[in-house]
């Protein structure tokens, strides 16, 4: 069977698609290159129920007080803190961890540590103890007789599909604070965790704090098509997807085909450009430091200028070697065509690679790898950043702090520092959990920085307020 698409094209269904299609289920078709994503029946109605519940309960959110989702946040925190809560929630995620294990599959993010724990905690108490994130008053222009004031509200149903990461659920039912509902899918590695979670944690912290049950609902199916279904709702105000790049940005077209706005979170990668002032003790220590372990702002490439590459290559390896060594193992280095030639012999475990292909993100767990290029100097690293990377973060390190201030200027970047990549995080740097961090890889965002949190998901309402006397145009 042929399907136009894209307005001047066609596609065809493959016999075994059509082999498994059946009453009720559902194809969407991808405009920008004709694929057919199969959704079941069964994770539609799985996916448009869950919606309906959480449109229902964005309604009587409307009505709650501030003082009741403070509640929530505070008892969402406490059962977190029980221990015996976070015994079995802990022992769950162990199995999870087993699994993916033996499939062959990262388990970086999957683990629910003392330490993830303890970063969910705090943040809950944050969301807790921030000031309510509807009904403020934006701007306000005073007329004479009358006013008119811009006045934040909540923005509705926020469907969120994201990988493997517990800490997650947590994160995310942020959108709690601004009134808004959420619908969350997540990886089928964390499945058995978030539901865990969900049991024994989030769901009784609602009931707790007076909130409807289906303020946060999982999907609890691990079937991709669950969220594709989820994103092809168009009762959703918001699409949020964070993971893998290509996964992400195929999340974010099927939302966009249903007329959602999306906040995409995929592909990272933190690139460093060293000037030829940089100081080799300080650039070795900054490697180190934002190779610790692989998350998308974990240093992927980096560019030193010619006239500085033999007295700053050295500090560049051995950065490499110091976070290989603090994770017992050797470290893996990508050289483009400029660099290649300049590697000592004593160097780690190296390949080529061309200098166009800079912008593949290593996927790394337990040996960090780096690419590394020589470039004539600052302004060839910048455009190299602004062409190849996913543009997400950059590190500009020199002495010159007007050098730094001009790159900050012709950087296409989200997030640009002068130090360590690592910093890029909602909790580490702004003390608000985070949603997910966006590249600019798509183009620049509207109206909002790089990092959505629960309290940026919102919108405007206008009022208007009329003093005695009457008016008329």
């Amino acid at each position: 069977m042929a399907i136009p698409y894209g307005g001047d094209r066609i596609t065809r269904v493959p016999p075994e698609l059509a082999a498994t299609f059946a009453a009720g289920d559902r194809l969407i078709v991808l405009q920008n290159d004709g694929r057919l994503l199969h959704v079941p029946r069964e994770a539609q109605i799985i996916a448009q129920t869950a919606v309906t519940r959480a449109r229902e309960a964005f309604e009587t959110l409307q009505r709650a007080d501030d003082d009741a989702i403070s509640g929530f946040f505070a008892r969402f925190a406490e059962r977190l803190e029980d221990r015996a809560i976070w015994a079995e929630i802990a022992e769950i995620n162990t199995a999870d961890v087993a699994r993916a294990r033996a499939a062959g599959r990262s388990i970086t993010r999957l683990i629910a540590s003392e330490t993830l724990r303890a970063d969910m905690i705090a943040g809950l108490r944050s969301w807790r103890d921030a000031a309510p994130g509807r009904g403020r008053v934006a701007e306000r222009l005073n007329h004479g007789n009358w006013s008119v004031e811009l006045i934040t509200a909540p923005l509705g149903v926020v469907g969120f599909v994201f990988e493997g990461r517990p800490n997650v659920l947590a994160d995310a039912a942020g959108v709690i604070r601004s009134g808004d509902s959420v619908v969350f899918r997540i990886g089928s590695d964390a499945l058995e965790t978030a539901r865990a979670m969900m049991r024994l944690a989030l769901r009784p912290a609602l009931t707790e704090a007076g909130l409807p049950e289906a303020a946060a609902l999982l999907l609890e199916s691990p079937a991709h098509a669950a969220g594709w279904a989820l994103f092809n709702d168009s009762r959703l105000s918001l699409a949020v997807a964070r993971g893998s790049g290509p996964a992400v940005a195929q999340l974010g077209q099927i939302a966009r085909q249903a007329g959602t706005p999306v906040s995409l979170h995929g592909t990272g990668g933190a690139w460093l450009l060293a000037h030829h002032t940089a100081d080799p003790a300080r650039l070795e220590a900054l490697i180190a430091a934002s190779l610790d372990r692989k998350v998308c702002n974990t240093l992927n490439v980096c560019l030193l200028p010619r006239s500085q590459a033999e007295q700053l290559l050295p500090a560049v390896l051995a950065g490499l070697e110091a976070a290989g060594a603090a994770r017992g193992v050797r470290p893996r280095l990508h050289a483009g065509p400029q660099a290649w030639p300049l590697l000592p012999s004593a160097h780690p475990p190296a390949e080529p690679i061309a200098r166009e292909d800079l912008g593949t993100e290593w996927e790394w767990d337990e040996v960090p790898e780096l690419s590394l290029e020589i470039v004539e100097d600052l302004d060839e690293a910048i455009s190299l950043f602004n062409r190849l990377s996913p543009r997400f973060v950059a590190s500009v390190i020199a002495r010159d702090e007007a050098v730094i201030d001009q790159a900050f200027d012709a950087l296409d970047a989200a997030f640009v520092g002068d130090g360590f990549t690592r910093w890029v995080d909602g909790q580490f740097a702004l003390g608000r959990p985070e949603l997910g961090l966006a590249n600019w890889q798509g183009g620049r965002l509207l109206a909002r920085g790089g990092i959505l949190s629960g309290d940026g998901v919102f919108t405007l309402k206008t009022r208007m307020r009329q003093g005695s006397g009457g008016m008329r145009r």
